[in-house]
């Protein structure tokens, strides 16, 4: 009997480390910061334990919340889009490479991850600068007569995040790809099949899991980015990360400040249990 219970909680004694773990670091702070959303606050007050919604009412009613919300979802779109573009024929052309060259260009590919974030916003806001070695080559080249504007614009903060995250693309769709036998390629290229009807008949429909796997870790992490858009977008492009890190330490607005992440985390979580299911129908239709 005893021996019985002993078996049955040995799961429990193995997982519970982690379960503190994830509780202490993850479920209690996220659990303070939605209750501190409905908290009340004051400019001579500060922060007051009231019941109040306050926070979500203003940033409902006023147009700046909805405007920065709009930008912060707009720039994770074009740079899940942008990274699905280029990260889609790049996985590809990894999954049919040698083994000795996949080995060096993987380690290529995973090579922005490596880097720390801030040093590698530093180096491209260098680079996308006015006097920066992309628009002086542009002007050398003669394609442009004036510098583009790349700091502080979307278009920057969407260059920049895009060789952040694209690493996190190339390696969803290339273990997609992982799972494709080439036989089946050369077996419809026996038949008559052209390139394109193969790609579009055979490989993409085996892919368009890991398509939307990497989707959802690309649009998550570009929504939620916060270095990136701070450094290269500057305090005149805020997105919802920035304007909670302002709300909370330079405003001193904390209520407010756990309001915008709770609405963005929220959000987020919407989308993804949403894809999820998405990418779970994709996998049963694939493998009837």
């Amino acid at each position: 009997m005893n021996r019985a219970l002993s078996q049955r909680a040995t799961p429990y004694w193995l997982t519970g480390p982690a379960l503190l773990v994830f509780l202490g670091l993850v479920v209690i702070p996220l659990a303070m910061t939605v209750l501190l959303s409905f908290y009340d606050w004051g400019q001579y007050k500060g922060i007051v334990p009231e019941f109040t919604l306050k926070n979500f009412h203003e940033i409902f009613t006023d147009s700046y919340f909805f405007e920065i919300f709009l930008r912060t979802f707009r720039i994770a779109i074009l740079v899940t889009l942008a990274t699905m573009l280029i990260g889609v024929p790049e996985a590809y052309i990894l999954n049919r490479m040698a083994p000795a060259w996949r080995s060096a260009f993987l380690l290529v590919v995973i090579g922005p991850l490596l880097v720390s974030v801030v040093a590698r916003t530093l180096g491209w806001a260098l680079l996308l600068g006015s006097t920066g070695l992309v628009n002086q080559g542009l002007i050398g080249l003669g394609l442009i007569k004036e510098p583009l504007a790349f700091m502080f614009t979307e278009t920057g903060v969407i260059v920049v995040l895009v060789h952040v995250l694209i690493p996190f693309m190339i390696l969803a769709v290339w273990a997609s790809l992982q799972r494709l036998d080439p036989q089946i390629e050369n077996a419809a290229l026996s038949l008559g099949a052209s390139r394109i009807t193969i790609w579009r008949r055979v490989i993409l429909p085996q892919i368009v899991p890991g398509m939307l796997s990497g989707a959802i870790i690309v649009f998550s992490l570009a929504a939620s980015a916060f270095a990136s858009p701070a450094i290269i977008g500057g305090r005149r492009l805020k997105v919802a990360a920035t304007l909670a890190y302002d709300e909370f330490l330079n405003t001193l607005n904390w209520p407010l400040g756990a309001a915008v992440a709770v609405l963005l985390l929220a959000a987020l979580v919407a989308i993804t249990v949403g894809s999820n299911r998405l990418i779970e129908r994709r996998y049963a239709q694939v493998f009837e």
